[in-house]
């Protein structure tokens, strides 16, 4: 008769067991962040409550302006910030992978984002508080939701654009590893696509949590349809303080916004930029890599391990469920005839709809106003695109050489981040007081003045994805063309911009979005009692908003998404077509 083996002591030990040998051994710095994690998670609830109390939509949108509640504003400005952000990376993670994965969805969903990115802040709010504060009346929680959908709408563009290149340029070695080893398609995106495309995907975050921040007070502070909302944040108390022309109460939320800035910069994005060093495609490890205090903490701490161990399980059920999503051995071409075939219907169905929309949308605009409507927009828009093209050009020549030398430095990058997240973040709103100063005392016409406003929303994006593409440039690459005594011209040509080539256009299309949107804020100043407005479709969308002038705010979103599909069409496609066939690594 034969008895079974005893099993192992290890394996005998149940879980929980374990569990409490591993919490026997914690020290000082676990006690330290099981703490910050759970005052955190306090503050958050205690911040939230305030999101669903009681509210009429004719009770007034009066903003207190008393200092001593800014450091409240300020975390319910921060926790809409992260609710935005999260939201954009599942729709970043949705979007971009339908878009790189079907040929055939990829010729709608894309020229579909180069209009979302177009379309106004002020656009998407119009609609988005009508139909928020219908879902949920009598509570402020609509209100709050309409708020992080608009900054969700400043956010997620810049990041599906960037994650939809990295997925369209995955390194060769990468796809025909995937493939030998029939890799689920599950696998394959988070074990290859996301690690592959993790440090753009965190610094086109934290440039998109950046235009969060630029477009804070028009979030928060919403005139719809001559109705006004106004939310507790610093956006809505800098913009009630820009009203009434208090210079004060205007730096202190200056003030609040570099601390809030400086604080998630440390907290959080400096940690997770040192931690996505390691998703580098390099053979040789770097000399100087980024560093972290916080991160550096954490890692000193048992609780990343143990919850590791905890969700061991949950993954590897994803995985087998993963399965069901079939293995990644897709023939490289398809059948002629059964690829003509799927396009026309494809063809068909989507064309169908376009055109059902835009019958639909000239029908309404033909009923209120006429076709003539579009008129004026269109010979506006001329003047916004020479301010965008002058924008894009010159940000070009200043921010990439700059963002070069920071991405190949990390001790620089160390000292550089936080400035240019300031930077970044910074809402042109906040200047406006400087501005309407500045053009008065100088002459300057603000149809010129305008451009300067339009680049603090835009020009980031190119910086922040150059020394992306920069950091990415694995080091192995970098050490061999110094040992062949590379230098100068010759460098950029063969290494620095064939490496960054990507991620510029990336910044680029972004960058032209962003300064069409910034338009919006940019072309008219107030402060006070004066009031400057530019001559460009930026104003005019603006004012349509202000009015709930909706066939003219429709005809101007629809022109704006014109020029911006066009110019995307005609140049900036062509160049991304370019970084995948010849720019990728």
């Amino acid at each position: 008769m034969s008895f079974p083996k005893s099993a192992p002591a290890a394996s005998r030990t149940s879980l929980p067991a374990r569990t409490a040998a591993r919490l026997s051994r914690m020290t000082w710095v676990d006690v330290v962040v099981a703490a910050a994690v759970l005052v955190l998670l306090y503050l958050a609830l205690r911040v939230g409550q305030g999101t669903t109390v009681r509210f009429s939509t004719g009770q007034d949108a009066a903003v207190d302006t008393d200092p001593a509640r800014l450091p409240y504003d300020a975390a319910r400005s921060l926790l809409r910030m992260f609710a935005a952000l999260g939201l954009s990376v599942v729709f970043t993670f949705t979007y971009a992978y339908a878009a790189a994965k079907s040929r055939r969805l990829e010729r709608v969903l894309i020229p579909a984002l180069d209009i979302l990115q177009s379309v106004p802040v002020l656009a998407f709010l119009t609609v988005a508080v009508t139909g928020f504060i219908a879902l949920f009346p009598g509570s402020l929680l609509g209100l709050e939701c309409a708020a992080v959908f608009a900054i969700f709408t400043s956010q997620a563009w810049n990041m599906t654009f960037g994650f939809y290149s990295s997925l369209t340029s995955l390194p060769r070695e990468l796809d025909e590893l995937s493939r030998s080893f029939r890799f689920t398609r599950w696998m394959r995106f988070w074990h290859v696509e996301v690690p592959a495309g993790m440090i753009g995907l965190v610094w086109n975050g934290m440039m998109s949590f950046g235009g969060g921040w630029f477009f804070l007070v028009a979030s928060e502070a919403i005139s719809v349809n001559n109705q006004k909302y106004a939310l507790p944040g610093v956006g809505s108390y800098a913009g009630a303080a820009i009203a009434d022309g208090d210079l004060g109460k205007v730096g202190w939320a200056i003030a609040t916004m570099a601390v809030m800035v400086i604080t998630v910069n440390f907290l959080f994005w400096r940690p997770l930029t040192a931690w996505a060093e390691k998703f580098k495609n390099e053979q040789s490890e770097a000399t100087e890599v980024q560093r972290s205090v916080v991160l550096d903490f954490l890692r000193r701490s048992h609780w990343p391990e143990l919850f590791g161990r905890l969700l061991r399980p949950v993954g590897r059920a994803l995985s087998r469920a993963g399965r069901l999503l079939g293995t990644d051995d897709r023939p490289l071409a398809l059948g002629t005839g059964r690829q003509r075939t799927g396009d026309l219907a494809f063809a068909v169905v989507a064309g169908g709809l376009i055109l059902w929309g835009l019958f639909d949308l000239g029908h309404y605009l033909y009923d209120e106003t006429g076709l003539g409507v579009f008129g004026e927009p269109l010979l506006l828009g001329l003047a916004t695109l020479a301010r965008v093209v002058v924008l894009v050009a010159v940000a070009t020549v200043v921010w990439v050489p700059i963002g070069v030398k920071i991405g190949f430095s990390p001790g620089l990058t160390r000292i550089a981040q936080p400035v240019v997240q300031v930077l970044a973040s910074f809402p042109a709103n906040f200047l406006f007081p400087l501005v309407v100063w500045l053009l008065l005392r100088t002459g300057l016409s603000i149809d010129v003045g305008g451009i300067l406003l339009m680049a603090l929303g835009a020009q980031w994006y190119i910086l922040f994805n150059t020394i992306a593409g920069a950091m990415a440039i694995p080091t192995d690459l970098r050490e061999a063309m110094d040992d062949l005594g590379v230098r100068g011209r010759q460098r950029w040509r063969r290494l620095i911009v064939p490496g960054i080539f990507p991620a510029y256009v990336t910044g680029g299309i972004t960058a032209s979005g962003g300064a069409w949107n910034a338009s919006i804020v940019a072309e008219v100043v107030t402060f006070g009692g004066t009031t400057l407005t530019a001559t460009g479709l930026g104003a005019y969308i603006a004012r349509a908003t202000e009015r709930g002038d909706y066939p003219h705010l429709l005809a101007g979103v629809a022109v704006m998404s014109l020029y911006v599909v066009a110019l995307n069409r005609l140049f900036w496609r062509r160049l991304y077509r370019l970084a995948e066939t010849r720019y990728s690594l």
